[in-house]
């Protein structure tokens, strides 16, 4: 029950991730918290959607793996959830590994006693 709350949880942060991403990337609010100028969110715009799809297959996997009740989708997508979050807390912003790669790592981890 809770390796499946853990992951539940992973897969709507990613769906949050996808909101933020495909369609309130150039608002202000957003904005402020990345950082980011208005041109650099509307340069960037379109990188933006196509990272936040991304998330929003992970999400996908994660929820079908706790609909079919699949362990092995859960493992494989909770692993995609947590290297994403690494290369992006390695290669963006550290704050990407305590808002996506950790969430993911617990999950994993809370798998081995379910």
């Amino acid at each position: 029950m809770l390796s499946s709350l853990l992951v539940g949880i992973v897969a709507l942060l990613q769906a949050y991730f996808l909101i933020v991403e495909m369609f309130l990337w150039e608002t202000p609010k957003v904005r402020r918290a990345f950082g980011f100028t208005e041109e650099f969110a509307k340069q960037t715009a379109s990188l933006a959607k196509n990272q936040g799809l991304y998330n929003g297959f992970l999400s996908a996997g994660l929820i079908w793996g706790l609909y079919a009740d699949s362990f092995s989708f859960k493992v494989f997508f909770l692993i995609c959830v947590l290297i994403a979050g690494l290369y992006g807390a390695a290669t963006a912003n550290r704050r990407i590994l305590f808002a996506q790669a950790l969430p993911a790592l617990i999950a994993l981890v809370s798998l081995r006693g379910a």
